[in-house]
């Protein structure tokens, strides 16, 4: 399998996600961009950019009523 080049912030936002659902947490925009010290504006096209690339996935809210965005979740390497 060919291994995907990433630019650094790209690399940063993946390792956010991946960080965010090994301690439990949700991840949201908001705390990609914290955890990566960006602003959400800043994240948006990294995220967008490593879902065309298939290596992260959005789920948008389940719960009727109670969407707090969509989370973006890491998907692991067969």
């Amino acid at each position: 399998m060919p291994q995907v080049r990433l630019s650094e912030t790209e690399e940063r936002v993946y390792q956010a996600v991946a960080a965010l659902e090994a301690r439990g947490d949700v991840p949201y925009p908001d705390l990609i961009a914290r955890e990566t010290q960006m602003t959400e504006e800043e994240v948006h096209e990294p995220l967008h950019l490593l879902t065309e690339r298939g290596l992260l996935h959005r789920e948008d809210s389940p719960m009727a009523g109670l969407d707090f965005g969509p989370r973006w979740c890491a998907r692991q390497p067969a």
